[in-house]
């Protein structure tokens, strides 16, 4: 078992459940990602630069996309509770999983960005 798994596997099962999936969700769009954990948390790195976060917490779910990944949602984010970076996905409401999913996607696509060389 590695540190992201034995983290998950300190919340209730249905708070694991929630974990397991944003997990899933960030291997599938970033499979190169490199897992570790950061902050207390699971990080994840794609490029040799952070692409997301998660934690679980009593009452929520907190998912750092960073500045940017937040900024590029505001609409879709405007409902949930929010902070510079950061995002809280209330326990008692769905997970807004396919929203997770293009987070994270936008996040590989801009680290992949901020890798090509730049043009003369």
């Amino acid at each position: 078992m590695n540190e992201v798994e034995s983290y998950i596997g300190n919340f209730p099962e249905m708070v694991q459940t929630i974990l397991k999936e944003i997990r899933g969700i960030i291997l599938r769009q970033a499979p190169d990602a490199v897992e570790s954990m950061a902050y207390g948390m699971p990080a994840y790195k794609t490029h040799g630069k952070p692409l997301v976060y998660f934690a679980g917490y009593k009452h929520h779910i907190g998912f750092y996309a960073t500045p940017t990944g937040h900024e590029s949602f505001i609409e879709a984010l405007s409902i949930y509770k929010q902070g510079k970076g950061s995002v809280q996905f209330p326990l008692d409401r769905e997970i807004p999983y396919g929203l997770i999913t293009d987070m994270v996607r936008f996040r590989v696509e801009e680290n992949k960005q901020s890798t090509k060389p730049k043009a003369p």
